[in-house]
């Protein structure tokens, strides 16, 4: 498997997020139904006991009250077995209590030793001829999917070796897909929860009136409004 063939598709936004079975820290899945009425959030890593990856398990791990309260599921990705995984844990959490408070591993990693899911999601890295571990498998990259309960994917971002992710910025994109879809408006720049949103532009003038009766127009194709969301 030295020699893993390019996809010959892509994963873009609309597209179904592909089904799979794996070994995980939590048992065997079926990514769907694992998944259920959920939307999702799916992170890989290139190898375990890195240090980036280290520090952005034990965030995840302490931000699963945010994901719980917008119905998220998250479940990690690691290209290695389900004995380093447990092992890897253990420095996870020791880390996060010692550095930003009690960190527990509580979301599934998926063991993808054998790179089968990383191909199925597009996460290999092609280009780098070096990035490859001591079998010759190209390691995979640090990628996130956001997933909706309909199990399309509604956003995707590959972040490199240097940069760890900034799951504020994660959850804020959650916040305006889900508000989006059940309001029929869009967020600004940097938006913040609270904050003015825009309303879409299939929304029409007349509607815009009833559905957001405080909003103002500061050009045709540029409307804001408040909004309120229990």
């Amino acid at each position: 498997m030295a020699d893993i063939p390019k996809k010959d598709y892509t994963l873009r936004l609309g597209s179904i997020a592909p089904d799979f079975e794996a070994e995980t820290t939590h048992g065997p899945i079926k990514f769907h139904e694992w998944l259920g009425d959920s939307w999702g959030v799916l992170f890989s890593h290139p190898d375990d006991f890195t240090p980036v990856c280290t520090t952005e398990l034990g965030e995840v791990a302490r931000r699963a009250p945010d994901f719980a309260k917008r119905n998220v599921k998250v479940i990690g990705l690691s290209a290695n077995n389900l004995d380093s995984h447990k092992a890897w844990i253990k420095d996870i959490e020791e880390f996060g209590g010692k550095t930003s408070g009690p960190t527990e591993v509580q979301f599934p990693i998926i063991a993808d030793a054998d790179r089968k899911v990383s191909y199925l999601y597009d996460m290999l890295d092609y280009q780098d001829v070096t990035n490859r571990d001591n079998k010759g498998l190209p390691f995979t990259i640090r990628t996130v999917f956001i997933i909706d309960p309909k199990k399309v994917i509604r956003l995707t971002i590959s972040y490199p070796a240097v940069a760890g992710r900034n799951f504020d910025e994660i959850i804020r994109v959650i916040d305006s897909i889900q508000l989006g879809d059940k309001h029929r408006i869009a967020t600004p720049v940097n938006w913040k929860q609270g904050e003015d949103v825009i309303i879409h532009a299939s929304v029409k003038p007349e509607e815009a009136k009833t559905l957001f009766p405080d909003h103002k127009v500061h050009y045709p194709y540029l409307r804001t409004t408040p909004l309120k969301v229990e």
